[in-house]
């Protein structure tokens, strides 16, 4: 019988290939299938983050409802997520536009009415997260695992760092190319003793601060950790922080505040801790409901750009925006300010006036709005509903000042002022008063 060669070649080569493991995702030269590999190097700068062997220091935002095109414009590398919903397509639209991503994994709050001692739940929830993992492990644009978000706030139970350190080891088990990390609110000794102790598989912990930003240096020292550290969220002194009114509404700071506090506190409180820091996450890129529509998010309603974004693209890039926001420089209902309590009578007519002025001399548009207070006492930035506009009070809208009948039921409300510049970003304001009849 003849014996034929080529046909034998061709089934050992058709054989060896069928039992080659596929490792396209690993040998491709093509950048839209490379895995980015992250870990953590202490250099001569400190501990930084190092993909696929280059340092990456994080310039991020805290991603909501703005887009990632803009956010790659104003100068970003990177943006992180609270969970894995759409993180497929999150992740497509991160590698379209050179940007890396901390992708969140919720991990539930005990606050929430979740049991740690449920072991049952505990497994359903890893099992939920392990799944999600293997979905996405591999895409280009993941550079880590954030497990859990300020799974400590209200906490009692210890047992949620077990879950926690269970996920962390079944990531690096099934995902060794990427690190993984947890974001506290706040940073103390007890939350980082806690850590070391029942979960210690992660690579690295995050902090998220508010107002207490200013004072990282020293929450750090107080904390005694010394390795290596990033802050998830920071931006805008929190509800909590601020003085309230003596009805109990909290005071906003407007546009231009926030602003330069975003700067400020970039430069003097995590650039200058970039010895453990090795980068942040500003918040908020979008919008959100949080006491006021106005009090985290660097975008408005309809998508138009804050002050804080200009503040962000300068921290970032060096670089101011071709074109900034308008600048609030004042705000005065009946010559008074959000800070002396103000007092109305219903159905009376009143004043306002705004005092404004733009770096680009646009032409500016005044809106102005008048809603109720927010009734809302959650906390840990959990979904509130917007409350709701008083309209016609108004009988004009549209200048730099503004008069307007008081509501005509007893109770608090708030006085907007949104400043337009026409090339889409906005300035604003509010002020708190109380109604009497």
């Amino acid at each position: 019988m003849m014996v034929d060669l080529h046909k034998i070649l061709y089934l050992l080569i058709s054989f060896f290939f069928v039992l080659m493991p596929d490792t396209s995702v690993f040998a491709s030269n093509d950048p839209t299938t490379a895995i980015t590999k992250s870990e953590i190097r202490l250099t001569e700068d400190g501990y930084r983050i190092f993909l696929n062997d280059e340092p990456f220091y994080v310039l991020g935002a805290a991603l909501g409802s703005g887009s990632i095109e803009s956010l790659a414009r104003h100068g970003a590398n990177s943006f992180r997520t609270w969970s894995m919903d759409n993180g497929k397509a999150l992740l497509d639209e991160a590698e379209k536009h050179g940007l890396k991503v901390m992708m969140g994994i919720w991990v539930a709050h005990e606050r929430h009415g979740f049991n740690y001692n449920d072991k049952k739940a505990v497994k359903r929830q890893y099992e939920r997260i392990k799944k999600q993992v293997m979905a996405l492990k591999d895409h280009p644009a993941l550079m880590l695992w954030g497990v859990g978000n300020e799974v400590n706030l209200e906490s009692k139970n210890p047992k949620v760092w077990d879950a926690v350190n269970d996920i962390s080891e079944m990531i690096h088990e099934v995902d060794p190319n990427h690190l993984t990390t947890t974001c506290l609110s706040g940073l103390d000794k007890k939350e980082v003793g806690l850590i070391a102790e029942r979960a210690a598989d992660l690579d690295f912990i995050c902090t998220q601060l508010y107002g207490a930003i200013e004072i990282l240096p020293q929450l750090i020292e107080e904390s005694g950790y010394d390795g290596p550290l990033m802050v998830t969220e920071w931006g805008a002194t929190g509800w909590w922080e601020v003085p309230k009114t003596s009805w109990g509404a909290p005071l906003e700071n407007n546009s231009s505040v926030k602003a330069d506090l975003y700067l400020s506190r970039y430069q003097n409180a995590i650039v200058s801790q970039s010895q453990q820091v090795m980068g942040s996450y500003a918040f908020f890129w979008g919008q959100k409901q949080e006491r006021t529509p106005t009090w985290f998010g660097m975008f408005m309603p309809d998508g138009k750009e804050s002050e804080s974004i200009d503040a962000m693209q300068y921290a970032w890039t060096g670089q101011w925006p071709e074109n900034r926001s308008p600048r609030l420089n004042d705000f005065l209902l009946e010559g008074q300010r959000a800070t002396d309590n103000i007092r109305l009578k219903s159905g009376k007519t009143y004043s306002a006036e705004v005092k404004t002025t733009d770096p680009d001399g646009d032409e500016l548009m005044y809106h102005w709005e008048i809603m109720k207070e927010s009734s809302a006492t959650s906390t840990g930035g959990d979904a509130e509903n917007v409350p709701d506009v008083m309209y016609g009070l108004f009988p004009e809208n549209g200048d730099r000042g503004a008069t307007f009948k008081a509501p005509s039921q007893r109770g608090a409300y708030r006085l907007f002022i949104y400043v337009e510049d026409g090339h889409d970003h906005v300035a604003h304001a509010n002020i708190p008063f109380w109604v009497d009849k």
